[in-house]
């Protein structure tokens, strides 16, 4: 395949992308912290993984983007939570890094991949995503982040994904049932999470490519979009009105 057939390839694969997610690009975030608590509790560990599309619409895991973090000034660290994760804040051969540095630089490689994909933003994919997507936007509060390429607060979570599709909230069950291995000495890592994580959005979104289909061309129908358009209009925010009901299907 030449270079022009390649270029070719990743334009259709960029116009899928930007009409399958109305616009926003999904990208896999995973967190490990000290606590449940956004506000007070150390992040120590953040992972991103991008979430490629194939020319026929196949979505696959693409590159992921770890990094440990120093716990802020202050933040809290529970004990119990370093028991589930074995992370260990103080060894002296942890390669952490300020939160700020470490948002700026996933964020960076978001943003490529935003204009890669002919998409206008990112949306958090997680398992538990509001847990993520909390600690997330508490970081960026902190440090002081102008540029987040991500929706404030939709998101997509894999276990209600899981749960409808596979009947499994868990995601080492909803792994397993997906026909996945998942390897216990490895969780609780946020790479290791977030892979799988995307690994397992993949799957579900990929099984579900013909409602998508039907979906769409029902919206052409209605005049809402068009299947040739390089990208959707601009996506809609919750707090706008809702479009009007789809007819019922045949």
């Amino acid at each position: 395949m030449n270079e022009a057939e390649l270029m070719a390839q990743r334009l259709a694969a960029g116009r899928l992308m930007a009409r399958r997610f109305r616009g926003f690009l999904p990208v896999v975030i995973d967190m490990e912290t000290g606590g449940f608590h956004a506000a007070t509790d150390a992040l120590l560990e953040v992972a991103a993984v991008l979430i490629e599309m194939d020319p026929d619409g196949t979505l696959r895991r693409g590159a992921t983007h770890s990094y440990h973090v120093k716990p802020f000034e202050g933040g809290r660290i529970d004990p119990a939570s370093l028991t589930i994760t074995g992370i260990d804040p103080d060894h002296p051969l942890r390669p952490a890094l300020p939160e700020r540095d470490v948002l700026q630089r996933i964020f960076r490689e978001i943003r490529h991949a935003i204009r890669d994909y002919n998409c206008r933003r990112a949306i958090l994919v997680g398992h538990n995503a509001a847990f993520d997507l909390g600690f997330l936007n508490a970081a960026i509060a902190r440090a002081e982040v102008k540029r987040n390429p991500f929706h404030p607060f939709s998101c997509f979570d894999t276990a209600t994904l899981a749960g409808a599709a596979l009947g499994q909230t868990v995601l080492a069950k909803a792994v397993t049932v997906a026909g996945l291995k998942w390897d216990s000495s490895s969780a609780h890592s946020a790479s290791y999470d977030a892979e799988l994580t995307a690994d397992l959005f993949c799957i579900i979104s990929n099984r579900l490519r013909d409602s998508f289909r039907e979906a769409e061309e029902r919206a052409c129908a209605l005049g809402w979009m068009t299947a040739a358009a390089e990208a959707p209009d601009e996506p809609q925010m919750e707090t706008e009105a809702p479009a009007p009901e789809l007819p019922p299907l045949a």
